[in-house]
């Protein structure tokens, strides 16, 4: 169930920032799944205590390149992103399964 909902962490420097500082993570979910499930998803697959679930629904964005036959449009698909708030003194060990 968990690999379901769960897409994949994102991993920048916002969301590093995020993680030293306010002990919160990002990942990239399911535009079906609600915070309940995440959450559930999350303490599942990490074993820790999530204490809030913040979800948004980032918009496509337009992508435009030159190239040698002319110029190319497409855009990059619109995605869910939940940000995960632990309780006080958990933290995820996000590059343990690499």
């Amino acid at each position: 169930m968990a690999k379901e909902i769960l897409i994949r962490p994102i991993v920048s420097e916002k969301s590093e920032n995020l993680s030293e500082n306010m002990q919160q993570y990002s990942f990239i979910v399911n535009k079906a799944a609600n915070k309940i499930e995440i959450g559930k998803a999350i303490e599942e697959q990490y074993s820790v205590t999530v204490k809030s679930v913040n979800t948004m629904i980032m918009p496509k964005k337009s992508r435009t390149r030159n190239t040698k036959s002319g110029i190319l449009k497409g855009h990059l698909a619109s995605f869910k992103k939940a940000i995960i708030t632990l309780a006080e003194g958990e933290e995820l060990d996000l590059y343990g399964e690499l």
